[in-house]
């Protein structure tokens, strides 16, 4: 269903144009989660879920994938206004 927004967040993150918030990098630091399974995640996975911001209307991506031990992983993704895709969270499930 969203197979086109997904190649494009994985063409991105195979071009490192990605940032990653700061609540981001807590989460990833707090599940023991290196920036490899984020990029591993996101690559290996699909989207599940559409989200829209209410507040700001845009829309995010659920990807659950796995890490690069296997894990399955879930993170939280936007493409954001300046092409780049934006990193919101992620965690171990």
């Amino acid at each position: 269903m969203f197979a086109a927004i997904l190649e494009k967040i994985q063409d991105k993150i195979l071009r490192q144009q990605y940032v990653m918030t700061i609540h981001a990098d807590e989460e990833m630091d707090d599940d023991n989660l290196m920036l490899a399974d984020v990029e591993q995640a996101i690559l290996t996975g699909e989207i599940i879920e559409r989200q829209k911001d209410r507040a700001t209307a845009e829309y995010k991506y659920r990807i659950q994938g796995y890490s690069t031990d296997g894990d399955p992983v879930e993170v939280i993704v936007k493409l954001g206004s300046s092409g780049k895709v934006i990193i919101i969270t992620v965690y171990a499930l």
